[in-house]
């Protein structure tokens, strides 16, 4: 027998050894949600439910094997018949077996992300000619068509939604959608997004297979239930329809995957579908210090639509969260690397130190500052910022312009206009190469003839962006790159990445940090700088896990994580919330979430930090207002304490 009331609190306690029916269990930031499910699988075992006729429901395969092998080691036996891991998982189980009944052979191959975006490149040429470069490739087709699919929406919807400067496409995008579903039934091929809407598809249009399925699983388990779309939500419904012992976890606080097609209503309506649900709170933390989950309960007060619920420490006291609004956005850069510079002076490792931030632009300064001074970083949320690919293509034209000798600035250029591939753009170069100006040259009218009439407009838009920055060069390096974007360049991001719209906010925040440079070539220069010493310093601590390195990180990437120490930069209006989610009616709400699950990553120490002005072009330095978010916790300055001039101690007088 497992001793419940010796390892799990009362919280977990009630919700383990609960008999069965509908329940959902809201599981506050490090409350031990693992935990509970861990032994509510091992009670359902030992109270005499056969483990096949348990599913477990995860977002990882790695998290339904570490649950299904801690209940095992509770249990001393072999639970392995549980039907245990993520949604896409149990789906290839059930397809299987029953593919046939949809027209498929039960032998269909699943294509991965990459198999699948070929698969829609060759629909795309077989179905549509003579493209305009403005026409979405492969990668932004199956972005569109992946999100319809699993929000349950029209393709036009979608469109209309989140790709408005697509509209002008939608017969070509809807085409192509169609004949990207044909070609995988003739093929005998599923996609990911396939095996959850051919596995709701059998439950929902089969009475027989539904019937089997249902009465098979006896209890239903689901983690993470504020991420799982409309699509997961009814293959759940769907499973539970006979015995309706379903147990949902999740935190609604933390739901925070509207982008991705989670679809936030699960868990607000689950008890409107089952009205006889019990509701379970686990309001517990193991995580963090009373000053910091007492700052986490204010930060999500004002979320009107919500499960209420106080999250409560069994730590000790602790350091009160730190407000700092250093002058400018260099400066602000400045107090984090020299704060970080002081924690691990104290002991604290650097992988135990996180700055965790809204949108990736937020980390230049930051990226940079970290960089000068030595301080070992990694980058949980994509590459640094100047070797992601739009910088890269932006700061190339200007190499151009700044030394037209330059091969593989030429290179990278030629091979984004329309219909020149590498091979095309390494011939044109060669030629470049053998005049003593090569781009006056390029400029020539003698360049069009070097290509075939298909790609003779690419080209010609690339003689007309760069005639046009030898006209700006002396210019400031805002207008530079403005410039950029409006000969073309916006228009590529648009047709060629599902996320085109934060690259543009990267290069927008790339314009107003190069106004402190002169001219290109001192700009480039930096950045060549930069870049060296980060080249060099990638040996300077151990990469494995980022135990030597401080963390780097989208909110979004850093959920389920947590350090000893959390740096939140940027907590101004427009940055958190940004700016162009707060165009959406629940934008807001999603916002504070982000900021909440931001904050409740701390263990020891927290800092929200902002810069008191900024540099905006055209109107140059402005006052910069502190996030909405942070006015929410009423910050006082205590005069018991002592701080830099910019420093605020949070909340203490409501603590």
């Amino acid at each position: 027998m497992i001793d419940y009331d010796g390892e799990l609190n009362a919280e977990q306690r009630r919700v383990v050894l609960e008999p069965g029916g509908p329940l959902l269990v809201i599981a506050g930031a490090g409350s031990g949600k693992t935990r509970t499910l861990t032994y509510r699988v091992a009670r359902l075992i030992e109270s005499g439910c056969p483990p096949g006729r348990i599913v477990l429901a995860t977002f990882t395969n790695k998290a339904a094997r570490s649950m299904m092998s801690r209940a095992a080691d509770l249990m001393s036996t072999e639970i392995s018949r549980l039907w245990g891991g993520t949604f896409h998982h149990l789906a290839h189980r059930v397809l299987r077996a029953h593919a046939h009944r949809l027209d498929y052979e039960n032998n269909f191959v699943i294509i991965d992300a990459d198999d699948a975006k070929q698969l829609v490149n060759r629909c795309l040429t077989e179905k549509l000619k003579n493209l305009t470069p403005k026409f979405p490739r492969s990668d932004v087709l199956r972005d569109i068509i992946s999100f319809a699919r699993n929000t349950d929406r029209r393709l036009e919807e979608v469109i209309a939604d989140r790709f408005p400067y697509l509209e002008s496409c939608l017969e070509g995008i809807m085409t192509v959608a169609r004949h990207y579903a044909d070609e995988k039934k003739r093929l005998n091929v599923m996609d990911f997004d396939d095996l959850l809407i051919n596995w709701r598809l059998l439950l929902a249009d089969h009475e027989d297979i539904l019937a089997d399925y249902s009465e098979r699983f006896r209890h239903i388990l689901v983690d993470e239930y504020q991420d799982t779309n409309i699509i997961q939500a009814d293959i759940t419904d769907l499973l539970a329809s006979r015995h309706r012992n379903i147990m949902v976890v999740g935190d609604d606080a933390q739901s925070i995957y509207a982008f991705r097609g989670a679809n936030y209503a699960n868990i607000m309506k689950f008890p409107d579908k089952y009205l006889d649900c019990k509701i379970f709170k686990l309001e517990m933390n193991y995580r963090s210090t009373p000053e910091i989950l007492h700052m986490a309960n204010l930060s999500i007060r004002n979320n009107e639509r919500q499960f209420e619920k106080s999250l409560r420490a069994v730590r000790p006291r602790g350091i009160m969260p730190v407000l700092a609004s250093p002058r400018n956005v260099q400066m602000q850069a400045e107090f984090v690397a020299q704060r970080i510079i002081e924690l691990i002076g104290e002991g604290y490792s650097p992988g135990e130190i996180a700055i965790l931030y809204r949108a990736h632009f937020h980390s230049l300064e930051l990226q940079m500052e970290l960089t000068r001074r030595g301080i070992p970083f990694t980058i949980r949320s994509g590459i640094r910022f100047f070797e992601q690919a739009h910088i890269k293509d932006v700061t190339a034209y200007m190499r151009i312009v700044v030394n037209p000798g330059d091969e593989m600035a030429w290179r990278r250029v030629l091979s984004l206009c329309h219909r020149i591939g590498r091979q095309t753009a390494g011939k044109i170069w060669k030629w470049l190469a053998n005049n003593r100006e090569p781009l006056a040259i390029f400029l020539s009218d003698a360049a069009l003839g070097k290509v075939g009439a298909a790609a003779r407009p690419g080209l010609a838009g690339l003689q007309e962006l760069l005639a046009a920055l030898k006209d700006v060069e002396g210019g400031d390096m805002g207008t530079i790159i403005e410039t950029i974007l409006r000969r073309g360049y916006e228009s590529y991001l648009q047709s060629t990445y599902p996320d085109a719209v934060q690259r543009l906010e990267d290069l927008g925040q790339l314009a107003v940090f190069a106004t402190r440079f002169s001219t290109p070539g001192e700009f480039l220069q930096e950045m060549a700088l930069l870049t060296g010493i980060g080249e060099e310093g990638e040996g300077l601590a151990d990469a494995d896990a980022g135990e030597g390195r401080v963390i780097m990180s989208t909110i979004h990437q850093a959920k389920g994580l947590e350090w000893s120490v959390v740096f939140i930069p940027w907590c101004a209006e427009g940055m958190i919330p940004l700016g162009r989610a707060l165009a959406d009616p629940e934008g807001e709400e999603e916002e504070r979430r982000l900021f909440y699950v931001a904050v409740t990553r701390a263990k020891d120490q927290l800092y929200l930090c902002y810069p008191a002005v900024e540099y905006r072009r055209g109107m140059g330095y402005v006052a910069v207002k502190s996030s909405r978010f942070i006015s929410e916790l009423t910050p006082t300055v205590s005069p018991s304490r002592r701080g830099r001039p910019y420093e605020r101690w949070l909340v203490e007088e409501d603590y």
